[in-house]
């Protein structure tokens, strides 16, 4: 709790600084600006008095994204009495327009682990983690615990590039050679592969950080892979047995880890991380000709009311009497949906029986 204490005692020492730079004159203002000052302060150590009784002896874990957070609530088990753990994203915000409050640097600042993605939509953390006062915080990124498994993203046949990635390829050609820089997908949590390596990672982390409780993490992360590896296995049965193995995408495209998992093909309008939301002519008019050319029963779209483009791609079609179907990417998934009985696993067995009408 010397951390929390820590934390709030900069902030009253900022309240006192900027009072002190205020006008020194005794008025009757500054005197009530003091008083008003003294009674923040006050509220701020009954407010951390009540926060160490409620978390006393308790390890603090701080999530950014559903999945993670859903994978230590695994491998913590009935030790959860023992730790508070924290989903940032929790209330419906995607990764890529995340920006983090006041409050939410304090929670990193403080907690014993802080786990990330390590993409571009996180570049905020770098200067989250400076403002850390443990300095026995361990940190984990996805990105990182993956090292080689990590791909670079893709834009393939008949999807739109984003404007700045077009200009950006424009100027790496006039600039004498320069190195365009990579950009990789973000979506790893989308693989059950990488979920396995992620939560060994958690299980070594955990395990740091309460030696006590390390045997539980380990034997937890492991019956938990078995979960996982199971799923994985009705994965592979479905698609090898499928007799269609293309996906195409009226959206974005953030599901590249699982297609690459069994050795499926796709289409798609938007890469995973774009912020595009309209499709040009060309895009729709490739996209329709492909469910004709393939005979494609399924148009699919990710999580979100809008279908606009899929529908548009089957108006556009011979047939015009497709399926839209949605796969959940896990990118808008709510502390609601956690107290509902959403889960990583039953989010990727509705995205499998998902899987099973598209590939008919």
């Amino acid at each position: 709790m010397k951390k929390k204490l820590a934390l709030v005692m900069a902030a009253i020492l900022a309240v006192c600084t900027f009072t002190a730079c205020g006008n020194s004159s005794a008025t009757a203002d500054s005197e009530n600006q003091g008083t008003l000052a003294k009674l923040d302060s006050e509220a701020a150590a009954q407010e951390l008095s009540e926060a160490e009784a409620s978390s006393e002896g308790k390890i603090s874990i701080v999530t950014t994204i559903f999945p993670e957070y859903d994978w230590v609530k695994n491998i913590v088990g009935d030790a959860s009495d023992k730790a508070e753990i924290t989903m940032l994203l929790d209330n419906g915000v995607d990764l890529h327009s995340y920006q983090p409050t006041a409050d939410d640097i304090m929670k990193i600042a403080s907690c014993d682990m802080f786990i990330y993605v390590g993409g571009e939509s996180d570049e905020w953390v770098d200067d989250a983690l400076k403002e850390a006062v443990n300095k026995d915080m361990v940190v984990i990124n996805l990105l990182d615990v993956l090292g080689g498994n990590v791909k670079e993203e893709e834009v393939v046949e008949g999807m739109e590039a984003e404007e700045e990635e077009e200009g950006e390829e424009g100027e790496g050609e006039e600039g004498e050679g320069e190195e365009e820089e990579v950009e990789y997908d973000e979506h790893v949590w989308l693989s059950l592969t990488n979920a396995s390596l992620i939560c060994d990672a958690i299980a070594d982390g955990l395990s740091k950080v309460d030696a006590d409780n390390a045997t539980t993490y380990t034997e937890n992360a492991n019956a938990y892979k078995q979960k996982l590896n199971s799923l994985d296995g009705e994965y592979k049965s479905v698609t090898s047995a499928a007799a269609n193995k293309t996906l195409l995408f009226g959206d974005r495209f953030p599901f590249r880890y699982l297609v690459d998992d069994y050795g499926l093909d796709y289409y798609a309008a938007f890469v995973g991380c774009s912020a595009e939301t309209e499709a040009s002519f060309e895009t729709i008019a490739f996209l329709s000709g492909k469910v004709d050319e393939l005979g494609l029963k399924s148009i699919m779209t990710i999580e979100g009311p809008d279908k606009k483009i899929a529908e548009t791609i089957k108006n556009n079609t011979k047939t015009k009497d497709q399926n839209i179907l949605t796969m959940d990417s896990m990118q808008s998934t709510t502390s609601q949906d956690v107290a509902n009985g959403t889960t990583y696993l039953s989010v990727m067995q509705a995205n499998l029986d998902v899987l099973k009408e598209a590939l008919q």
